[in-house]
């Protein structure tokens, strides 16, 4: 009988079937969060026009969503660290494709709005679940670049709503855009099948023989016993599991990971449902506009897949504070004018610099913490910044119906680039969970082998 390390042996595996797998179920739910966020600023021009919204409703619509985004990254973020993530990420996928397919349905503002906050409850909760998720069984050496690259689902469903709104909505009108977000309900008995459960939340549930069967497809080399003793950590504040945010010295990071999450998220929905528009106040059409929106996606594709293997190779703090400053400087920039080909440079950078930004954050944020918070780390975080995210499309409003230069709207945009930059810079590397030795069992550490022995 051995004693087996899973941190250890999740940590040194090699990338494999599971791996793939579990990367490949993460990318196609994040694929559908991510659409289903960006598909409003998609239709906004249209439901302005069709229901004589002024620019300050149409941005208090776009926030209902993040309203319910808000409460659901802080419920669900917690609640998965007592339940497990597979069972909230189920559940989360059903309220967010559930409620988009029924906007389609909607007839009135009223009923647009409260099907957009119910969305949002899902919406909120599913990512720092999936995240959570994939870094709980990502190989330590890749982990960055495997999260980045399930985030950038996210940036294709980006730009799949604009595609579509270009392809669709002249024949079928804006309705037929949140129709294809019930598509994630058919492939939900196939989801729960495959993915697993984090290794924590099988120790504390007693679920000993289940982690043996997933360990074994985690490092296939290696060989395990349904007797062996399975280690593993477990802190004291696992009960309370926002308390833990705060210990061990991770309160001066926990603050400014918020801040960071805040200003990020109010550049990532203010542009989402605001740059269409600008763009047509600027003099472009409605179908170029779109292209801007999918441009700006498709920079955050890129930029985060090459920062991604920077921040496995330098560290993520030092390639994410200079990309916070970068998108700031361009979005300023944007709003400068210049020709057709300098606007659509600048508008890839800030995608790279505020979504591929906030994707990375994230990535880095699910590292930071021991796992048995994570998911509530990512989670609390992800609500603050929906504060921030419901405040961009108000702000955006607010802005265009004063009748503003194009520039000083951009430049509005800009400046929580420079703060979040700022606030990420005080965040001390060295109390990073990632940073310390868990190769071999410590004090904070228990034995788990008594429990799940009696299987």
């Amino acid at each position: 009988m051995a004693k087996v390390n899973t941190t250890e042996v999740i940590s040194n595996s090699k990338f494999n079937r599971f791996h793939f797998g579990l990367l490949a179920w993460c990318f196609i739910i994040i694929l559908f969060d991510g659409y289903d966020l960006v598909v409003y600023g998609t239709v906004v021009p249209l439901l302005t026009e069709e229901w004589n919204l002024t620019s300050v409703e149409a941005g208090a619509m776009g926030s209902y969503g993040l309203f319910g985004m808000l409460f659901g990254a802080i419920f669900f973020g917690t609640l998965a660290d007592r339940i497990g993530r597979k069972n909230v990420i189920a559940i989360t996928l059903i309220l967010f494709s559930l409620f988009t397919l029924l906007c389609g349905f909607a007839d009135t503002p009223t009923m647009f709005s409260t099907f957009r906050f119910l969305a949002g409850l899902g919406l909120g909760g599913i990512m720092p679940n999936v995240i959570a998720l994939l870094t709980d069984y990502a190989p330590k050496t890749i982990r960055s670049m495997v999260v980045s690259i399930v985030l950038c689902g996210y940036s294709f469903g980006g730009m799949l709503a604009p595609i579509l709104g270009i392809l669709v909505m002249p024949t079928l009108g804006w309705e037929s855009i949140f129709w294809f977000a019930g598509m994630p309900l058919l492939f939900l008995p196939f989801m729960m099948k495959r993915l697993p459960e984090a290794s924590t939340h099988l120790i504390r549930i007693n679920k000993k023989e289940e982690l043996i069967r997933i360990l074994s497809k985690v490092s296939p080399e290696s060989k395990f016993d349904i007797k062996d003793e399975l280690v593993e950590v477990k802190k004291t504040e696992a009960n309370m599991p926002i308390v833990g945010l705060f210990k061990d010295s991770r309160a001066l990071s926990t603050l400014m990971f918020w801040i960071a999450f805040f200003m990020c998220l109010l550049m990532v929905y203010g542009l989402n449902t605001w740059l269409p528009k600008l763009m047509i106040e600027a003099g472009y059409a409605l179908n170029s506009s779109l292209g801007f929106l999918i441009v700006l996606q498709g920079g955050a594709i890129v930029g985060t897949l090459i920062i991604a293997k920077l921040c496995d190779r330098y560290g993520s703090k030092k390639m994410l504070v200079p990309m916070y400053a970068l998108g700031a400087v361009s979005l300023t920039l944007l709003g400068m004018g210049g020709s057709s080909f300098v606007i659509y440079t600048l508008v890839a950078i800030a995608g790279a610099c505020t979504i591929g930004t906030q994707n990375l954050v994230q990535a880095y944020v699910s590292q930071y913490y021991p796992p048995n918070i994570r998911s509530t780390a990512l989670g609390v975080a992800s609500g603050i910044g929906r504060i921030g995210g419901m405040l961009g499309p108000i702000l955006g409003g607010f802005l265009l119906s004063i009748s503003l230069p194009i520039q000083l709207n951009f430049i509005a945009f800009a400046i929580p680039g420079l703060i979040a930059a700022v606030a990420l810079s005080f965040v001390p590397v060295k109390m990073a969970y990632y940073k310390q030795d868990h190769s071999e069992p410590t004090e904070e550490m228990v034995v788990e082998s008594n429990k799940m022995n009696v299987l």
